[in-house]
């Protein structure tokens, strides 16, 4: 009985200094632009293409070791084809820049924020909710990322729908008889961001 009168306090203790255990501040972290890169691939009917396109600003916050939220903007008007050659890589360019495309006359940025992020149950891998922002039109979508905060490094794989921005050039989702003219809505995205602390 005696041991564990004694016990008592001590468990209340051990308790008490786990429950007002420091907090690890949270983490700013910038986008490195001159490293960091987009590469796009879209696909059609009879092939596909790709090229890349620029970060222009972004960053990311880490709170207790864990990704908590974050954005990056995108500079539309940097898009590049890197499939072609000569006069077909810059009328493919200019086409994209087109308004039949992203508009970047009118829409030079596109912007993806993060709304709501959880553990995959692996350190580093997260499903991240985000709103992204394309030619004026915003969407709710779903990713997977991996973060490696040691090495300053995220990466992630998106696959949009062009359709839900008010793309359509092209779309057999809106169009009749295009043939193998036709362009699939879907494109994808991967995303490989370097990171400095702010």
């Amino acid at each position: 009985m005696r041991n564990l009168i004694l016990a008592t306090p001590l468990l209340a203790l051990a308790l008490m200094t786990m429950s007002f255990a420091p907090m690890q501040p949270a983490t700013s972290y910038k986008v490195n632009t001159n490293q960091s890169k987009l590469f796009w691939k879209a696909k059609k009917v009879t092939g596909s293409h790709e090229g890349t396109v620029n970060i222009k600003s972004g960053n990311l916050e880490v709170e207790n070791g864990q990704l908590k939220g974050g954005y990056f903007e995108i500079d539309m008007t940097s898009i590049l084809v890197t499939d072609l050659s000569g006069d077909m890589k810059g009328s493919l360019e200019g086409h994209l820049k087109s308004e039949d495309f992203f508009g970047t006359e009118k829409y030079p940025t596109a912007l993806l924020r993060i709304t709501s992020v959880a553990s995959r149950g692996v350190p580093g891998e997260y499903k991240v909710t985000a709103n992204a922002t394309i030619k004026g039109k915003t969407k709710e979508i779903r990713f997977t990322a991996k973060m490696d905060e040691a090495a300053g490094v995220a990466t992630a794989d998106i696959e949009l729908d062009r359709t839900d921005f008010d793309i359509r050039y092209g779309s057999g989702s809106f169009f009749d008889n295009l043939g193998d003219k036709t362009i699939y809505d879907e494109f994808t995205i991967s995303v490989k961001l370097n990171l400095v602390k702010a």
